[in-house]
C-alpha cells in the first residue's frame, strides 16, 4: 500500500528540492529552545535530525508553533540511551518523549516503506494501518506522512528545508494535497479525512479537487475507527477556535453523520431553521470565546449537539403517557446511549450533559426559594447559558431568560420581592367577616322585637 502511494506521487515530482536559509522565512529564534537542543544533541551524537510536520508548516506561515516534533534516523532504543529524561510510548508507531518539564518534545523514527506486510506492520480488511514499527530513511519517510505541506523537512545541519512531494509549492498555492491516491490513503486511515477537514479550516487552504473527490467516496469507512478515537478527533476538531466553519464542511462531505448521527437525522427535519440555527449560534459563540482568550467546555457543545434528539425523544414519550420530567430524563440515557458508539464521550462529560439538560425546565420555577437554590447550583451558569441559547434561537421564552438575567445580578431584598408570590384581590377577608356581623346583629335585634 505504501510502495502503490510512494509509486503514484513520485512522477508528479522532480528530484529533492532543497531550500536554502536564504530561501525561506523559518529562522530558530522562532524554535523552542528544548526543541533545538534535541536537535543539536542528536546531531552530536552522530545521527541526522529534523523538525517536521506542522511546526515545519506553522513556521513558514509565520505562525506559533503549538508544539515541535523531531524526526531522525536513530532507533527509539537509541533515543532513549542519548536523552535520560526520555520516554518511550505508542503501539501502532513507537515514539520517544524528551521531557523538559511541562514541555515535550516527541522524537520520531524514520518510517520505512516495506516491500511486504510483516509482523511489524499490519493492515486490516480495508487496508487500514493497525500497526506500524517499520523503520528507514527520511527518502522512505516523506512517503508515509499525510499531506504535502506536513512533509518538510527543516535541517538542523545546515537550516535548510527539504522538500521531496512539492510541498513548499502546495504551501504557496494554499492548497492541502494528500501524497500518493487519496482513497489509497483515506482507507489506509480514514481520520485523515477528519484532518483534512481540519487543517483546511485552520489554514485557510483549499482542499486538492482528488482529496475531495475521494472524501465523498469513502466517507462511511470513518464509521470503522474506534469511538475513543473519534471523541479525541471531536476535541480538536470543534475545540480549535474553528468549530462553525469546521461543521459546515464536515456535513458538506459527509463526515458529520458519522459523528452525530441523531444530530444529523434532526437536521434533515428542520423547521424554520431549528435546531440548525441553534447550533450554529452555539459553534459561533465557543469561536468567539476561544478568539477571546476565555475557555469553552466540551460538555456545553455536545449538550448543544445533541439537544434536538433529546426533545425529539422526550416529545414522543410524553405524547404516550409519560410525565414530562422522566420522559426527558429516558431521552437523554437513550441519546447518550447510542451518541457513545460513535464519539466515546467520557463519564464527566455525559454528567455535565444531563445536569444543563435537566436543568432547562427548573428555570420555570420563579417563585419562592427555588430561584435562589438554582442559583448556588455548580452548573447554574451553564445551564442559564444554555437557555440563553435557546431563547436567542425561538427555543426557550425571552421574557424567561431575562428575568433570569436580571434576577442574578439583583441584591439580596431585590431577588426577595422579585420571588414573592402574587398578592390576592384585597379587601376579600374583611368583607366577609363584615357580612357575617351583620347577620348576627339583624338576627339579634329581631329577638328583641317579639
Amino acid at each position: 500500500m505504501i510502495n502503490s502511494a510512494r509509486s503514484q506521487a513520485e512522477p508528479v515530482e522532480s528530484q529533492v528540492k532543497i531550500y536554502s536559509r536564504s530561501e525561506h522565512n523559518i529562522s530558530r529564534a522562532q524554535i523552542s529552545e528544548n526543541a533545538l537542543k534535541v536537535l543539536y544533541k542528536l546531531q552530536k551524537e552522530g545521527y541526522k535530525a529534523y523538525l517536521v510536520g506542522g511546526c515545519v508548516r506553522d513556521l513558514l506561515l509565520g505562525r506559533e508553533p503549538k508544539d515541535f516534533d523531531v524526526v531522525t534516523d536513530a532507533d527509539p532504543e537509541q533515543i532513549r540511551k542519548v536523552f535520560r529524561n526520555c520516554r518511550l510510548i505508542g503501539r501502532r508507531f513507537r515514539l520517544a518523549h524528551v521531557h523538559f518539564g511541562r514541555e515535550v518534545i516527541e522524537v520520531a523514527t524514520f518510517r520505512g516503506a516495506a516491500e511486504t506486510q510483516n509482523d511489524k506492520q499490519v493492515l486490516n480488511n480495508e487496508g487500514r494501518l493497525l500497526r506500524d514499527n517499520v523503520y528507514g530513511t527520511i527518502e522512505e519517510d516523506v512517503w508515509r506522512r499525510d499531506f504535502t505541506v506536513n512533509a518538510l523537512y527543516y535541517n538542523i545541519k545546515d537550516f535548510s528545508v527539504v522538500d521531496y512531494v512539492d510541498g513548499m509549492a502546495d504551501h504557496k498555492s494554499a492548497t492541502l494535497r494528500l501524497i500518493g491516491d487519496p482513497e489509497t490513503r483515506f482507507r489506509e486511515d480514514p481520520v485523515r479525512m477528519l484532518r483534512a477537514v481540519r487543517f483546511a479550516v485552520k489554514l485557510g487552504f483549499r482542499l486538492h479537487p482528488d482529496c475531495e473527490k475521494s472524501m465523498h467516496q469513502v466517507a462511511e469507512l470513518l464509521s470503522s475507527i474506534p469511538s475513543a478515537r473519534l471523541y479525541d478527533e471531536a476535541l480538536k476538531l470543534f475545540l480549535s477556535g474553528y468549530a462553525l466553519q469546521t461543521f459546515e464542511m464536515l456535513r458538506h462531505y459527509g463526515l458529520f453523520q458519522v459523528l452525530f448521527p441523531a444530530t444529523e437525522n434532526c437536521l434533515s427535519m428542520e423547521e424554520n431553521g431549528f435546531p440548525r440555527l441553534l447550533l450554529i449560534r452555539a459553534l459561533d459563540n465557543s469561536d468567539i470565546r476561544i478568539a477571546d482568550g476565555k475557555t469553552v467546555t466540551a460538555y456545553f457543545l455536545f449538550a448543544a449537539f445533541l439537544w434536538e434528539p433529546v426533545q425529539v425523544r422526550a416529545k414522543e414519550k410524553m405524547a404516550h403517557g409519560l410525565v414530562e420530567f422522566m420522559a426527558y430524563q429516558e431521552a437523554a440515557n437513550e441519546v447518550i446511549s447510542m451518541q457513545v458508539k460513535s464519539t466515546a464521550l467520557p463519564r464527566h462529560i455525559t454528567m455535565a450533559m444531563r445536569e444543563v439538560w435537566s436543568l432547562q425546565s427548573k428555570f420555570d420555577a420563579r417563585v419562592g426559594s427555588k430561584p435562589s437554590r438554582l442559583l448556588i447550583h455548580p452548573r447554574f451558569r451553564a445551564a442559564y447559558d444554555f437557555l440563553l441559547l435557546r431563547a436567542e434561537t425561538g427555543g426557550a421564552d425571552l421574557e424567561l431568560a431575562k428575568w433570569w438575567g436580571k434576577y442574578q445580578e439583583a441584591n439580596e431584598n431585590e431577588q426577595r420581592k422579585m420571588t414573592q408570590p402574587p398578592r390576592k384581590a384585597q379587601g376579600s377577608k374583611p368583607g366577609r367577616k363584615r357580612s357575617y356581623r351583620g347577620k348576627v346583629k339583624d338576627s339579634a335585634s329581631g329577638n328583641d322585637g317579639v
